[in-house]
């Protein structure tokens, strides 16, 4: 019988914190167990194999991170929005980066479409109509703003940029500048 007070949103949120502890790649169903000091088996009531504990981290990191961004988006346009966006994206990356790797988790279609992951491409088209861009130029601009923050974020956490001038957050807000002139300037297609 699994112990008392544990739920499948507990483990969730708890494998969440084990992985901005250890990384996401670390974080199995014995490790989770360890924490709680129970036999993993009595986890399994809730979580059906490490796979199954890292699709439910992931749907938690996508929501908290589509909370934040929304939050972060409420009643900006242009580049204040583009700004907002950018910022929450990189400050929940830089302050949980174990659920931002589980975030990046491939999800089979059916739980991807009923993850928050849909929300996260809405609020970065709500962000491009205030460039009025039109389809199939909006989908490619979602696709470099995603290729964008993504790439950058990833490269910073790996230390890539602490060992040269300028300063990160000098080449942040210069690729910020540089994105918004980019849909300013968009070209017509």
């Amino acid at each position: 019988m699994a112990r008392a007070g544990l739920t499948t949103e507990r483990l969730a949120q708890a494998g969440a914190e084990l992985a901005d502890e250890v990384g996401f790649d670390k974080v199995t169903v014995p490790a989770l167990a360890r924490r709680f000091d129970v036999t993993t088996a009595s986890l399994y009531s809730h979580i059906k194999s490490s796979q199954d504990l890292k699709a439910k981290i992931a749907l938690l990191a996508l929501e908290e991170l589509a909370d934040r961004v929304a939050a972060a988006l409420a009643g900006r346009a242009g580049k204040d929005a583009l700004t907002a966006f950018a910022n929450a994206y990189r400050d929940y990356a830089r302050e949980h980066p174990g659920r931002y790797a589980a975030a990046q988790l491939r999800l089979d279609p059916e739980t991807a479409a009923a993850s928050a992951g849909g929300r996260h491409a809405q609020m970065t088209r709500a962000i491009l109509r205030g460039y009025d861009l039109t389809e199939p130029d909006r989908t490619h601009a979602v696709r470099m703003l995603g290729s964008i923050f993504h790439g950058y974020v990833s490269l910073e956490m790996a230390g890539g940029f602490s060992h040269s001038a300028p300063d990160s957050q000098e080449t942040w807000s210069w690729i910020l500048d540089s994105l918004d002139a980019q849909l300013r300037n968009w070209p017509r297609s």
